[in-house]
């Protein structure tokens, strides 16, 4: 039994996971929303929650070295440097009187292949 055991594991070990995590919230972030398993949906949500909730930290703060930090943390999540620059400059503005909930799932038929449960995850809009 798998008492107090968090997260999905996906059938994936724990660096190819990550890898998959990785390119599915920088995805998220670069077309705003992405088609995948549910599982896998519900996986990265927390995850981009927190690199919007990150850059709106950078964002409002008035001390530039907090700025800084919060970049530089945003940009070691993701793969591409213009995607956090994206998260700063348009998203994170974006949802500055949001206080959370930037993302929603919607779920779709099931995959052919495999009968798959799919899901779109998107960025809410204003």
């Amino acid at each position: 039994m798998r008492h107090h055991i968090a997260g999905r594991r996906l059938g994936r070990s724990s660096g190819h996971r990550r890898a998959l995590y990785r390119n599915l919230v920088t995805d998220l972030l670069r077309h705003e929303h992405v088609t995948t398993t549910e599982a896998k949906a519900k996986a990265i949500r927390p995850l981009a929650e927190r690199l919007i909730t990150l850059a709106k930290r950078g964002l409002a703060d008035e001390r530039p070295e907090r700025t800084l930090h919060a970049r530089r943390l945003a940009v070691a999540r993701l793969n591409d440097p213009l995607i956090a620059r994206k998260l700063f400059e348009v998203l994170a503005p974006r949802y500055q009187d949001r206080p959370g909930g930037y993302t929603r799932i919607i779920k779709l038929n099931q995959r052919l292949g495999d009968a798959a449960k799919m899901a779109r995850i998107e960025l809410v809009e204003e």
